[in-house]
């Protein structure tokens, strides 16, 4: 996920399926919920808007009044909300959402109709056209859900009502009064009515489902159309995901991951996993450690970092060794997996595009 992105995808999920069952539980003459409110001339918000206002000269009154009307939405602070705590993570369960029958198909057909946009982007970037086709499948299914949120009413509920409840609400609530700002920036230098543009909960948009801050600073136009356009042009997302993992450091030529098997003492195990995602020890230290990096593992000369994925409370977890190229998909979203699945979709969707080409197209050099 972008640095300046928010994503999600097991809360959203965990999320829905909590409220269907909380509203299956309630009695058959419970009262709806209150419709959304206008979050108002709140101090905050009106601060906001003169302070933004100021710095962008444009008319102060026009934009409390816009932000005021600003629906207060619950159902985006409910999403927003981290997952029940002891809630047991499941890799497999997870893999299974991505790499699926239609995905796959939908990802063999989004390659078809943009091959030469992915190979442009890889040629360019150095980013591997299969990490492009696997980013833009998980995040939006290849366009087929970007999001049904007026990205106003989402970021303005967060930006000036987030939920006290989260762990890091004042962090968070902070970032999204960026992002608000970002977004009323990109729609006025893109001719957009952002009353009517839509986008995640958090308000990610379009293909690659870019937050604003991200579509203003890494965003391309690849279409060369002379507009960048995130939300109807699938080559301005193919170009603009090259690019902004590109930004974040991709190595071209390089791989993602390794297998390695971790030494049974969970001192030295705890010691190995802290870092995490990040890129922490060279092969040499993990074998110095105990551990028992694959042959390819132990020739790569850069740092690794040694990646543990719960498959549920009681099978064995996935370990595996990630490498810078796998640290900067997760800049994408900050968890392995994410990245993993992010990985295994374009490999697969890959596999399936080579061997479903026309004869003459796979004979081309």
């Amino acid at each position: 996920m972008p640095v300046t992105r928010l994503r999600f995808l097991l809360p959203l999920c965990a999320g829905l399926a909590l409220s269907l069952c909380a509203h299956a539980a309630k009695p058959r003459h419970a009262k709806a919920p209150p419709p959304p409110q206008p979050l108002g001339p709140r101090p905050a918000l009106v601060a906001f808007a003169d302070d933004l206002a100021t710095a962008q000269n444009w008319d102060a009154a026009a934009l409390r009044e816009q932000l005021g009307q600003a629906l207060d939405l619950p159902r985006v602070k409910q999403l927003i909300l981290p997952a029940t705590a002891g809630t047991a993570k499941n890799w497999t369960a997870y893999r299974d959402r991505f790499i699926e029958p239609k995905r796959l198909d939908a990802g063999v057909a989004f390659w078809a109709e943009h091959e030469a946009a992915l190979a442009r982007a890889e040629s360019q970037y150095g980013v591997p056209a299969e990490v492009i086709v696997g980013i833009i499948g998980v995040e939006t299914f290849y366009g087929r859900i970007t999001g049904g949120f007026k990205v106003l009413d989402a970021l303005a509920t967060l930006a000036f009502d987030f939920p006290r409840e989260h762990p890091r609400a004042t962090e968070r609530q902070a970032f999204f009064r960026s992002e608000l700002a970002e977004f009323l920036k990109l729609c006025r230098e893109n001719g957009l009515d952002a009353a009517d543009v839509r986008g995640s909960y958090a308000g990610a948009l379009g293909w690659p489902q870019f937050m604003p801050g991200s579509w203003r600073q890494h965003a391309v136009d690849f279409d060369g159309d002379g507009r960048i356009d995130l939300i109807a042009s699938p080559e301005d997302a193919i170009g603009s995901v090259a690019h902004y993992l590109s930004e974040y450091g991709w190595n071209a030529g390089e791989t993602t991951h390794y297998s390695v098997r971790l030494p049974a003492d969970p001192i030295t195990r705890r010691r190995l996993l802290a870092p995490d995602i990040k890129p922490s020890f060279t092969a040499a230290q993990l074998v110095e450690a105990g551990a028992e990096p694959s042959e390819a593992a132990r020739e790569d000369d850069g740092l690794l970092a040694v990646i543990e994925l719960q498959n549920g409370p009681k099978k064995p977890t996935t370990v595996l060794l990630g490498t810078q190229n796998f640290w900067v998909v997760t800049r994408y979203n900050w968890s392995a997996y994410y990245a993993l699945a992010v990985i295994e979709l374009g490999q697969a969707v890959k596999a399936r595009w080579l061997t479903s080409r026309p004869p003459a197209a796979s004979q081309a050099p």
